[in-house]
């Protein structure tokens, strides 16, 4: 399926020239996690229908939005526009708040609009509103895997023709406590960098948070930044120009990554600018669709590389045809999200 559009709010800002912009520029030490401003998400326009909308719902609004935008689909195709949301932790922090209420102010005392901001399914529920969306909508939470198994979703939506287009993409945020779990159960990086390439067992993090949609479309007269899917793990057959890693350090363990030493493979990872997020696979796929796109590719931010990688270590402009989105989940198993570029 072909990439019509893409959105995205992160750490750095939104839309593809913030992205772009830090791409260029490379790692910038967080203060102290990867949060996305707030001022980046204070669009009224867009938010006119989720003004009592929790951080995680406005993220994913503002880039679903801008991904519809950069399509530009006709406006009366949103009848046949899907929503798919992948999320690892869904509004936790509202979730938590819901809690504290009852907690508080007891049963009869909570309000029923965080409570009903508080179910995963909230955000892609804003979305479907403000865009006007008549498709199936659907929310996908399955940790590292989400994003991987709704990029399979949606190909089959399309195959079956439940839709002609459909917004796939993914949104995770940080509270304090996620932040407080993060900094129990994972190693923290002192020093603010992620090393992507260290393949440690205990390997570094720091949270991360944000969100990416890409409007994908079967037609390939949409075809602005390739093409997209999800491939088998024992896909070996041709190897990509570029891989990009999402060893971020969420998953734990990732020694398994040092095999990859082996393959003479172009490498980078992108981990180190949007932060540690289980569903980092879309933001990755997102610089990769935009180096396609460009045709250029930039570098790997953090260049610590004790097992020799071939690592991508300067900005240049470069023929790029097939990049492949890597990385092992909490079960190492290989999860694999292909793009090529098709004749733009």
């Amino acid at each position: 399926m072909y990439i019509a559009g893409i959105g995205i709010v992160f750490n750095r800002g939104r839309g593809l020239v913030n992205l772009e912009k830090a791409l260029i520029e490379g790692w910038v030490k967080p203060a102290p996690a990867y949060q996305v401003p707030a001022e980046t998400i204070t669009d009224k326009q867009v938010l006119k229908e989720a003004r009592r909308a929790d951080n995680l719902t406005k993220m994913a609004t503002i880039a679903a939005f801008d991904a519809l935008m950069d399509s530009g689909i006709p406006e009366q195709s949103k009848e046949k526009l899907g929503v798919i949301l992948t999320t690892a932790f869904g509004p936790h922090v509202t979730t938590f708040g819901f809690l504290d209420d009852i907690l508080t102010y007891g049963d009869a005392g909570v309000s029923p609009t965080l409570f009903s901001h508080s179910v995963h399914n909230a955000a892609a529920s804003y979305i479907a509103l403000n865009l006007q969306s008549r498709g199936p909508t659907l929310t996908m939470t399955q940790f590292a895997d989400s994003f991987h198994q709704a990029i399979i979703l949606a190909e089959s939506w399309l195959k079956e023709k439940r839709c002609e287009y459909i917004l796939v993409g993914s949104a995770d945020q940080i509270g304090k406590v996620m932040e407080y779990i993060c900094s129990r159960k994972l190693k923290p990086a002192l020093d603010g960098k992620i090393k992507p390439f260290n393949c440690a067992k205990e390997p570094e993090s720091i949270p991360g948070e944000g969100s990416t949609f890409f409007l994908v479309a079967d037609n390939e007269k949409y075809n602005k930044y390739g093409s997209i899917s999800a491939m088998p793990s024992n896909n070996k057959k041709n190897d990509p120009d570029l891989y990009i890693l999402d060893s971020d350090g969420m998953c734990g363990d990732e020694r398994l990554y040092s095999r990859l030493a082996k393959n003479k493979g172009l490498f980078t990872s992108y981990a180190p600018i949007f932060g540690s997020m289980l569903t980092l696979s879309s933001f990755s796929c997102a610089a990769g669709a935009l180096m396609l796109k460009n045709q250029k590719l930039y570098a790997c931010p953090i260049k610590e590389n004790p097992h020799n990688f071939n690592i991508l270590t300067k900005n240049e402009t470069l023929s790029v045809h097939k990049i492949k989105c890597l990385r092992y989940n909490c079960y190492q198993e290989e999860l694999i999200i292909q793009l090529e570029m098709k004749n733009f």
